[in-house]
């Protein structure tokens, strides 16, 4: 007996032992494993969003640098269509001033051959004059009369 009572006596204590860890211990135990196991659902759940709100800011920095190379693009292409606008209204003013300095001295190259003429037609007849003077105050002979004409060709 003495067998049977110590093991009852330890079958009591160890379901003493087993009520009391349930009734005081298992409680805490259990609750500060529900919240540790919350806290890391938590935190997983907050990395997966931490996740997706990464991936939502890539695609918004990825699409943004896209916009960002289309609008530097088409400043470049407004740029370059300027440029070429530029050079074609100085290429024009270039042409027309051209044709304006040529037209000029072509007026003073007709001006200054019309005044050449002049001056030629008034020396020709200025020498024609004394030339007919000359001639008349000699006596008419055909040896002076051609070394006149000789004379007034040698002049002009």
């Amino acid at each position: 007996m003495s067998i049977n009572a110590t093991l009852l006596g330890q079958a009591i204590s160890f379901a003493l032992f087993v009520w009391f860890c349930m009734k005081f211990v298992w409680p805490p135990l259990m609750n500060a494993i529900e919240e540790r196991q919350k806290k890391i659902a938590d935190g997983l759940a907050d990395a997966g969003r931490a996740a997706k709100d990464l991936e939502l800011a890539q695609a918004k920095a990825t699409e943004q640098l896209k916009e960002a190379k289309a609008t530097a693009n088409d400043i470049i292409e407004q740029a370059n269509k300027r440029k070429a606008q530029i050079v074609e209204e100085a290429k024009a003013e270039a042409d027309a001033e051209r044709a304006k300095i040529i037209a000029q001295g072509k007026a003073e190259i007709e001006n200054e051959r019309n005044r050449v003429k002049d001056d030629l037609r008034k020396q020709v007849a200025s020498l024609a004059i004394i030339g007919a003077e000359k001639i008349l105050e000699r006596s008419i002979d055909p040896e002076a009369h051609s070394d006149i004409v000789n004379k007034l060709v040698a002049e002009i």
